[in-house]
């Protein structure tokens, strides 16, 4: 138990240092075939973050941390599931279960706040960071969640940690996001696929609005008078204009177009590469964070990993900042009732593989 609540406050230390430079990017794409693929990236430019894919089985135990200890609500997993966690095995950030149901977190600081930590509660208290594993083990649709949540009540275990928010996808393709505000949960269909940061969701949304001329293609020359003509200088000009910041607005704004615009592939697979191919655009160059001079050594991207999930046919994908190598889990080919919980490394060395060319 000592060395569970070691875990625990180092975990809360790294935790409260990463939110205000976290910043992640969520989109989602449906191929012809009907495939529903949800993919996002993670970034933090200041460290390494200790991050692992886990795999977890049907019957597997949890009970929930909250601010005085592992005392929190008690629940057995249902489902089996994959998915990433960071600093601790505990808090999966990002995962999709064996029914395809796919959750993920996204921080949400100065914006979200949950209800205050009653100890007198803890049978019902969940860890905001430990709801993304509480879906995937306990549900396969939205409405379960939904309907499951008046019987939980989602806490902070820091202040200074602040708060985050979720998006949940069904293969149907279906997806609603999740933010706590006021100690009230909202939910809030998301039809676009898009997710950020702060502001809120809803903000998020209306913001597109300042964004109504930019279109896909080229914008036609014209002439402004007698013997002046006004012609793009290269293509794509109908998106002059578009956010190129890494703020979560501007991230929010690039991202609902470049989403929008992409062409329907038409299997799963192919989507799964376009989103990756995408979501390329959102990498954050680690100097960016911080003043010249200030960047930490050793880091070659804050954008730490990046995620695709293919919700039909089970596959959940993933790349890293040191390793562009896209690796796959393939859910079916797991025996949820029988294999054990394992929790491995991103990257067993974090060195990016080049191959070498044999000139003949």
């Amino acid at each position: 138990m000592k060395r569970i609540f070691t875990l625990l406050a180092a975990g809360l230390v790294s935790a409260a240092a990463v939110i205000p430079g976290y910043a992640c990017t969520g989109i989602a794409l449906t191929a012809k075939d009907g495939s529903r693929v949800v993919a996002r990236t993670t970034e933090w430019g200041s460290s390494v973050l200790n991050c692992n894919y886990v795999v977890v089985p049907r019957g597997h135990r949890y009970q929930s941390f909250t601010p005085t200890g592992v005392n929190g609500v008690e629940y057995t997993s249902k489902y089996g599931y994959v998915g990433i966690c960071t600093e601790l095995d505990e808090f999966v950030v990002e995962g999709m279960n064996e029914t395809g149901l796919s959750a993920g977190l996204f921080f949400f600081p100065g914006y979200g706040e949950y209800a205050e930590y009653n100890p007198q509660h803890n049978c019902r208290t969940l860890s905001d960071m430990q709801f993304v594993s509480w879906v995937l083990s306990c549900f396969s649709s939205i409405d379960e969640v939904v309907g499951a949540l008046s019987d939980i009540e989602l806490v902070t275990l820091h202040n200074a940690i602040g708060s985050v928010h979720w998006r949940i996808s069904e293969p149907s393709g279906r997806m609603v996001v999740l933010e706590v505000v006021g100690g009230v949960p909202h939910f809030y269909e998301n039809k676009l696929g898009v997710l950020t940061n702060s502001p809120g969701f809803e903000w998020q949304m209306t913001n597109l609005n300042n964004y109504i001329n930019l279109y896909p293609g080229t914008v036609p020359g014209y002439d402004l008078m007698d013997g002046v003509g006004l012609r793009s200088f290269g293509a794509g000009t109908g998106m002059l204009g578009i956010p190129g910041d890494v703020t979560p607005p501007s991230r929010f704004v690039r991202a609902a177009f470049y989403a929008a615009s992409a062409p329907q592939q038409n299997t799963g697979h192919q989507t799964v590469i376009q989103s990756f191919q995408i979501l390329n655009n959102f990498d954050i160059p680690v100097g960016v964070e911080h003043p010249k001079g200030e960047s930490p050594e050793g880091m070659l991207s804050a954008t730490q990993w990046t995620t695709a999930s293919d919700q039909k046919a089970l596959c959940f994908y993933y790349k890293t900042g040191w390793n562009q190598t896209i690796r796959c889990i393939d859910l079916k080919s797991v025996n949820f009732g029988k294999t054990s919980y394992q929790s491995h490394p991103l990257d067993e060395v974090k060195e990016q593989p080049v191959q070498m060319l044999k000139i003949r």
